[in-house]
């Protein structure tokens, strides 16, 4: 079964292939289909809802099976915060190590033990058919948010500063593999691989 990844981010393509290697998938992004420029605002007011706005607008322009997600970063000691808005974290056009570095001088005052967070993520399967099909599933990852950003070079985002729980160093420093188990997005994807065998196996054709 083609399955498309609806988003712009293309280390988002390349992590889904690796998390989705043991589904009876093949991963395609909206360049290989053309769509490329196809971009959908997130308009709901929680991660589910964005995540299935998002595979339901991408499933329909395209006619493949597709998967998106909505993912955030929730800051206990920011009440949440950035949470659904994490990409936009700080105005349109900021970019990751600005956010990075945002949301540490918002910290810069906060102790280790009152710094917990969560990353958050929500993985939407939708079918283009006339039912309008559509499977979710949450991945959660708890941690902490370092003191200072890691040199790492491994994952993207607000990785460099997420020290997920039972680990001494951030997502950035740990082996791609043992990220893929403890990650939100691992999780979320784990728990959507059974969804799409069983779509593989009833939709033969797809």
């Amino acid at each position: 079964m083609r399955l498309l990844v609806g988003t712009q981010n293309t280390g988002k393509i390349k992590e889904y292939q690796r998390l989705l290697a043991d589904a009876p998938v093949e991963v395609v992004g909206l360049g290989d289909i053309g769509l490329g420029s196809l971009d959908v605002e997130e308009t709901g007011t929680t991660f589910t809802e964005n995540a299935i706005l998002k595979a339901r607008a991408y499933a329909d322009a395209s006619g493949l099976a597709t998967l998106a997600d909505d993912s955030g970063l929730c800051v206990d000691a920011l009440d949440g915060r950035p949470g659904l808005y994490s990409a936009r974290y700080g105005g349109a056009g900021m970019k990751s190590p600005q956010q990075r570095k945002k949301l540490l001088g918002e910290l810069q005052d906060i102790p280790d033990e009152k710094r917990g967070a969560e990353f958050v993520c929500v993985i939407a399967v939708a079918l283009p058919d006339v039912e309008k099909t559509t499977h979710t599933r949450e991945g959660i990852c708890r941690g902490r948010i370092a003191q200072a950003e890691s040199n790492g070079t491994g994952g993207f985002g607000y990785d460099p500063i997420f020290i997920p729980d039972g680990q001494a160093v951030t997502f950035a420093d740990i082996p791609e593999d043992d990220k893929n188990r403890l990650s939100h997005r691992g999780k979320a994807a784990e728990a959507i691989i059974p969804v799409l065998k069983a779509l593989g196996s009833s939709n033969p054709d797809m």
